[in-house]
């Protein structure tokens, strides 16, 4: 708490729940001139990138910002009690898809260039990947020089949220729904479509039909191209995998998708 005592002077903040420590930030509920809001400080870099794209969104799909300064900004609250999890797991999938669909394109319209250049290109993104691939080869290679392909052929460059999952968007009441912790990337559109297909669990992300049915959904829904977000989900979980590898987590999920997503690519 006193790390945000500073802040609830400057900006007349109210706190309205428990302190919560992330991995990457620490947060406290507050009330803000009568609204609820979060105050959020970020503990990374890449917590900082995200709150550029959100400064750079400026409300546009995306949690509105009500103040900020340096590592430290003050947003919305997402005070309603719908979840896209929940949706797609109790029957819902494509519905939640829809919703994410929609929310995703409003970051990726009317944006202003130039982009924040805190914003970290594809390119830099996917870095990781090669020595993974060096080591295993196999479908990690497959994914390698697949992602050359794609980044050396950017289509519908944008200011990107990179994580776009059913967890990172919000009900926000009357406000609808909105898009949180971004990690602030740039680079093809198509990209951020691709890990609502990693998502929201093993089971539904790897359900025989499931990868298909949803990728062609989220291709006409975004107008991107359903061969071209194919790749791009076979890149971008070879990727996830490759951070789970590192992390020594569980590459499960994301090899099994990768693998899903390349049996496609071949028909």
């Amino acid at each position: 708490m006193s790390n945000f005592k500073p802040y609830l002077v400057k900006w007349h903040l109210k706190p309205d729940g428990e302190p919560m420590t992330m991995p990457s930030s620490e947060l406290l509920p507050v009330r803000y001139q009568g609204k609820p809001a979060m105050l959020k400080m970020a503990n990374t870099e890449e917590e900082q990138r995200g709150f550029a794209l959100l400064l750079f969104r400026q409300g546009l799909g995306a949690v509105p910002i009500f103040e900020h300064e340096d590592k430290v900004i003050l947003m919305e609250r997402a005070i309603g009690n719908r979840s896209l999890v929940s949706m797609a797991t109790e029957g819902q999938d494509s519905e939640a898809t829809r919703i994410i669909c929609e929310v995703t394109n409003k970051i990726h319209q009317l944006q202003i260039k130039p982009f924040p250049s805190e914003l970290v290109p594809l390119n830099i993104w996917f870095r990781a990947l090669e020595p993974v691939a060096k080591q295993r080869g196999g479908l990690f290679q497959k994914a390698l020089l697949l992602s050359k392909e794609l980044l050396n052929t950017p289509q519908e460059v944008a200011a990107l949220h990179g994580d776009i999952h059913h967890g990172n968007i919000l009900d926000f009441g009357e406000h609808g729904w909105r898009i949180i912790d971004p990690k602030g990337l740039v680079g093809e559109r198509t990209f951020d479509f691709a890990n609502i297909l990693c998502n929201p669990t093993l089971e539904i992300a790897t359900k025989l039909h499931r990868l298909e049915e949803q990728a062609l959904l989220i291709a006409q829904l975004a107008e991107v191209d359903y061969i071209r977000l194919l790749k791009w989900v076979l890149a971008y979980s070879a990727l996830s995998a490759s951070w789970h590898l590192e992390d020594g987590t569980n590459p499960e999920l994301a090899l099994r998708v990768a693998t899903i997503a390349h049996q496609l690519l071949r028909h």
